[in-house]
């Protein structure tokens, strides 16, 4: 931000004032000079240190520090102009008081001495910024070259501590950022190459099928019902494929069109295990549903929500072998809800459970048809993972040995502020 030239003056005259008023007063408590020399040296000191602002002012609009290559060189001439400029004014202000000589020499003698010594000790001022500004230089150059591993050791509180802060907060972000961007681009051609085989597998037995039939390599009444029936299977395959990518390719877009209101979980939960009892009913996998008295109504999108048990329930119920369990309870905590869907009998690897809600993620043996002949298409838990995020709320799995795997999420019971 530019500085406005009256505020440059207003403080170097500020400046001055203060300057004089200090320098007046430790000389009349010290000295007490009659009333006429001291109205002579106020007005001395006054010429003499409006002549030293002007100057200044002169040099600043000049932009003198600007001629140098480095901040080092810049540092120390404002040292040494410092320096002079005290020099000129203690001999003008002697030489108009009428100091004697030996005075005179002795005091400038002892400002030359103090003024080398200044001008030592801002040389080492001045390289200990320099050198932090070096190595923030050179820290920058290799970030510019795509080294993200590069820190620097932020000493201190000052200006130049935080800079080093922000340069380190800034290289963590860059990286974070990269890593992102190598998982994004593995993930889009990990979906590419899953899409592809997802699609080229019912595509293929569908046009296998479908020759055989229309060449009349296949005659037979019975294998002909059962062409058809896999055919009807795979075209079902390919639409919930298709359904389950565009829902997805929409959550990840953040335009998720869902409609909320307060209503029943409750109702929800009973009436997505009507819809696949019979389905438990055929593995021999007992529904069991657990719904707390105090749950409804909650703040949702029916229809999202209904789509999130069901995704759970159904990939329960796919990996519970016979005689198994799948037990769906919902009770009330606090200011949300929590829903959590246990299966028995299997279990997901410990190298496999940070991945589940991945998009196409398929356990061992996934990817082969369960008994009803149906297999899926390996997003259901994204799209889950998605809608319960778009609600606010969590989701997570537990899956150990002695106790089964279990799916839970939560929802806020009132819509976010």
């Amino acid at each position: 931000m530019k500085r406005s030239p009256w505020l440059t003056i207003i403080t170097l005259l500020t400046g001055m004032v203060a300057a004089l008023l200090l320098a007046i007063l430790f000389i009349v408590v010290n000295l007490n000079p009659p009333a006429n020399d001291l109205r002579l040296l106020i007005l001395f000191m006054s010429g003499s240190g409006g002549i030293t602002v002007l100057l200044a002012y002169l040099l600043y609009r000049q932009g003198l520090l600007r001629w140098f290559s480095s901040l080092r060189w810049s540092l120390m001439m404002i040292v040494i102009i410092t320096t002079v400029l005290i020099i000129l004014n203690v001999w003008v202000t002697a030489q108009l008081m009428f100091i004697s000589q030996h005075d005179l020499v002795l005091t400038m003698a002892l400002l030359v001495f103090a003024g080398m010594t200044a001008l030592i000790f801002g040389l080492f001022v001045a390289n200990t910024i320099t050198d932090r500004i070096q190595a923030l230089s050179q820290a920058a150059e290799q970030l510019a070259q795509g080294k993200l591993d590069i820190r620097l050791d932020a000493v201190g509180s000052d200006e130049l501590a935080r800079l080093t802060q922000t340069f380190n907060w800034m290289v963590d972000n860059l990286q974070k950022i990269e890593h992102q961007k190598k998982m994004v681009e593995q993930t889009r051609r990990d979906l590419i190459a899953w899409v592809s085989h997802d699609l080229r597998t019912p595509l293929t037995s569908i046009r296998v099928m479908i020759e055989a039939l229309a060449d009349e390599v296949v005659t037979d009444p019975d294998t002909v019902s059962r062409y058809v029936h896999s055919s009807r299977s795979e075209l079902q395959h390919l639409s919930r494929l298709i359904d389950d990518l565009f829902e997805l390719a929409k959550l990840d877009a953040g335009h998720l069109d869902a409609h909320y209101d307060m209503s029943s979980l409750k109702d929800l939960i009973s009436d997505v295990l009507s819809s696949i009892s019979p389905r438990a009913e055929r593995r021999q996998v007992r529904l069991i549903g657990s719904v707390g008295e105090d749950l409804d109504p909650v703040y949702m999108a029916s229809d999202k929500i209904q789509r999130v048990l069901y995704n759970l329930i159904d990939n329960a119920l796919q990996h519970t072998p016979t005689q198994g369990e799948v037990v769906i309870r919902a009770c009330r905590e606090v200011d949300q809800v929590r829903v959590e869907v246990h299966n028995t009998g299997s279990t997901i690897s410990p190298d496999h459970v940070g991945y589940v809600f991945e998009s196409f993620y398929r356990g061992d043996g996934s990817r082969v048809r369960d008994e009803d002949g149906r297999r899926g298409t390996g997003l259901g838990l994204a799209i889950a993972r998605g809608f319960v995020e778009a609600h606010h709320g969590k989701i997570w799995v537990e899956s150990r040995a002695e106790m089964g795997t279990t799916f839970s999420f939560t929802l806020p019971l009132r819509q976010p502020t």
